[in-house]
This record gives structure tokens, sequence and C-alpha cells, in this order.
């Protein structure tokens, strides 16, 4: 039995279902295999916040109402929570905390028994503090249960035709921003503004990390990097200046490149030096 099937399996195992849709491949994927199994006992949840850019969340509302899926958006702030706010390497643990009590609230609501979300075994070999939350609250991951990795979900969603399939890979806005530095409203809409100016040149697989000092650390997939330095091409004083304009002091480009968890791994190597 191939991986995708083995995920049918277990959800047709499920007699009603709660999807948690961030609007990444992960979960559609998972929203889309579960819709097939289901149908109508499925309910996509898609919780809103501060911490989601205005273009994903225009791009998650096009996928529900093409899906057929029946589906609710719940409105969440997260800059209430102290905890949270306080950005503190638990981050994470707090805002999935929050979460996982919506969902689990409105599974009650529909009288459904399970909730579900998009992890997949590659999280569980990354620092997810969230996954601890999720198991506390009895979340189920199927996509990681039959043993299907990030990149096995691109594959799959493409063979089955998903639009959204090579979707760049996101995250909250505040995974943007250092370990230690308050979570701000103001903070958010910088990052969100910044990388909308990225965005609209051309760029797709992008991150703007802010750090202390007003520091913006771009960084961008490692094949398009090359796009940053043709002149021809790109006008890099453009970002410069626009980046500047809506408050930061100092542009920078991460000559690393995109990678999940970069904020994470700086942390790592703070604490081993020090």
């Amino acid at each position: 039995m191939n991986k995708l099937e083995l995920l049918r399996g277990l959800i047709a195992t499920k007699r009603d279902l709660v999807v948690a849709f961030s609007g990444g491949v992960d979960s559609g994927l998972l929203l889309s295999v579960a819709h097939d199994v289901l149908g109508d006992n499925l309910l996509a949840v898609m919780i809103v916040t501060e911490l989601v850019p205005g273009r994903e969340l225009t791009h998650a509302k096009e996928v529900l109402s093409c899906s057929g899926v029946r589906y609710r958006l719940v409105r969440v702030s997260m800059l209430d929570d102290e905890d949270f706010v306080m950005n503190t390497r638990r981050r994470c643990y707090h805002c999935k905390i929050r979460f996982c009590a919506v969902l689990k609230q409105i599974a009650t609501e529909e009288g459904i028994t399970t909730v579900a979300e998009g992890v997949t075994a590659s999280d569980y070999g990354e620092y997810r503090p969230g996954i601890a939350a999720a198991r506390e609250f009895g979340i189920w991951h199927p996509l990681a249960e039959a043993g299907i990795t990030k990149p096995e979900v691109r594959l799959m969603a493409k063979e089955l035709g998903l639009p959204f399939w090579n979707k760049p890979s996101n995250a909250c806005l505040a995974t943007r921003i250092a370990y230690g530095e308050r979570i701000t409203m103001e903070k958010l809409r910088m990052i969100e503004s910044a990388e909308d100016v990225i965005s609209e040149l051309g760029f797709s697989q992008l991150r703007v990390r802010m750090h202390c000092d007003g520091i913006a650390r771009i960084e961008l997939a490692s094949e398009e990097l090359a796009g940053l330095f043709n002149l021809k091409l790109l006008d890099c004083s453009r970002i410069s200046t626009q980046l500047k304009k809506l408050g930061f002091r100092y542009i920078t480009l991460d000559l690393d490149g995109y990678r999940t968890g970069s904020m994470d791994m700086a942390e790592r190597r703070r604490k081993d030096m020090g």
C-alpha cells in the first residue's frame, strides 16, 4: 500500500473530521483527501489572526471557496496574550494552545469527534513546540502517521492535480521576529509590507526577518538569489529605499538564502557559543 492509500485508509476510520486549514500545501492536501473520503462529514476551520499575511488569507479563501468543503473562518487575536507577545522560544506553544482550544470547541459545537492538522513526518525532525501543544489537546496528525514527508506532500498534491501543489511555503509573521523582541502590530505590518515589496518584484520564496536595531535580513530561495544582483533586472536600491520608508534602518541580504527555522538555528548557535 502506498502512502496516499494509507492516508485515505486512516481517514476512513473516522466518521467525521475537523481539519485545521492554514492555506498551505500540507493542510491543503489533507483537506482534499479528507473531503474525497468523508464528503460532507468534513469541516475545514481556518483561524485568522494578525499573524496571517493578507496575501495568504486571500489565497486560502480562494482555495476554500473552490473546494466544495464546508468551512468556517474564525478570528482570534494573539496580541492580547502576554505569553505569546513576549516572544520566547515557547512562542509557538502558547499560540498553538490557543488555536487547539478554539478547534476543539468548534468540534464540540458541531458534534465532530476528531480534529486533524497537516503536520508531516518532516515536522517531527524540526523544533516545533506547537506539536507538544497539539498532543496535549489530542489533535490528530494523519500525514505524519502515514509517514508522509513535506516533499511527498507536494508530489501527491501534484499527482492529484491540486493547483497549489507548488505554492511557496509560508509561516506566520511572528516567525520573522527575533526571539526576545516583543511582538507588536506595528512590527507585523512592517514585515508584511516589506515582503509585499519584494514579492511584487518577482521573487516568490522569501522571508524578511526582523532583528534588533531596525535590521531587516532578507532571505531568498537559492535559485532566486542571482536575481538580486542582476541590476538590469532589478534596481536593488528600490528595495532599500522602500523598506527604510517602512521603518527599517538597515537592509541586509542573507547569503545563505531562504531556509525554514533560521531564527531557531541562530538561537541554537548563540546558546552553543555561550
